[in-house]
């Protein structure tokens, strides 16, 4: 039987349990394609489940669902793709993922490449870019001259979604601490707040939208900078209808599903020069415990990438 190296998990658990060894070459079934994965995204949700966030998570599981490669085999499929084209790609979670030298992805999942940038940069993108995509426009339809207030901005999903909302033509305020405070500026937020000497809401009013990638405290407070009719987009929890109703504003929690034609739009913005990913740290392969616990301590600046290939 043919094998791959890859990270696998047997159980829940710390970083101990991801292992790296020898599994099964995936299979391609009918509508997939084989990628041979070059770079693969850290993002929280992937030690989230690790720990045992979700207990319905079928073992043993290969983690990671945020990639950039090139395709091995896409025999018959929609889409024309064929061997050799790059590709990036968010692909469906409830199947393994892309912590592997391949993975199998539906066709319809992928996306090509941004060509301006390598393999390491484009597996940083699609998680937190559709993530970041989904709650501004489709979840929060922010528009050019509305105000939008970012929490964590500095982080993978918070520095695409400044740049999102900057390019769409509104006014960004994101929060950060002193040292991404220059970092907010240079991506391309207007306002900034270093949310360990000030509280935010002693600062911000009136914004149209508020993004949360924290929850909690950081939620809680979050409500009373929204001007009426505002919303608070969250991505972590369903915030309280019953606040929302209080101060006269929206809410809504968001997870996003794969969308290639998103990634489309978002690679041509990334090719035109308007978006650029931010790599923090790079880790090889085997190291995918160190990279997700890198993760969970919250301080990345941009996103977490393992080296493949």
């Amino acid at each position: 039987m043919a094998t791959m190296k890859a990270i696998q998990m047997h159980k829940f658990g710390g970083p101990e349990v991801l292992k790296f060894e020898d599994v099964p070459l995936p299979k391609v079934e009918k509508g997939d394609v084989l990628i041979r994965v070059h770079a693969a995204g850290v993002n929280p949700v992937d030690w989230k489940i690790r720990e045992g966030y979700n207990k319905q998570a079928s073992l043993p599981m290969i983690p990671g669902w945020d990639f950039s490669g090139v395709v091995e085999d896409s025999d018959g499929v929609e889409g024309g793709w064929k061997k050799g084209d790059e590709v990036y790609s968010r692909p469906d979670i409830s199947r393994n993922g892309a912590y592997a030298e391949y993975i199998v992805v539906r066709a319809s999942e992928i996306a090509a490449k941004p060509k301006s940038v390598d393999h390491i940069k484009a597996a940083a993108i699609p998680l937190a870019g559709l993530t970041a995509w989904g709650a501004l426009f489709d979840t929060g339809k922010l528009s050019a001259g509305q105000k939008i207030l970012i929490h964590g901005a500095a982080g993978g999903v918070g520095s695409l979604a400044v740049q999102f909302a900057k390019w769409k033509g509104a006014h960004v305020i994101g929060t950060a601490s002193s040292d991404n405070q220059k970092f907010l500026h240079e991506i391309g937020a207007d306002e900034s707040v270093d949310y360990k000497k000030t509280r935010f809401e002693d600062l911000v009013h009136d914004v149209d939208m508020v993004l949360d990638p924290i929850g909690g405290d950081t939620q809680n407070r979050s409500w009373q900078v929204l001007k009426k009719g505002g919303i608070l987009v969250s991505l972590v929890q369903r915030p309280s209808e019953s606040e929302a109703a209080k101060f006269g504003v929206r809410q809504a929690h968001v997870f996003i599903q794969p969308n290639a034609s998103q990634l489309t739009h978002i690679a041509e913005l990334i090719d035109e020069g308007k978006v650029h990913p931010i790599v923090n740290k790079v880790f090889p392969l085997a190291e995918a415990g160190k990279a997700q616990e890198f993760s969970k301590a919250g301080h990345a600046r941009g996103k977490i990438v393992l080296r493949v290939v």
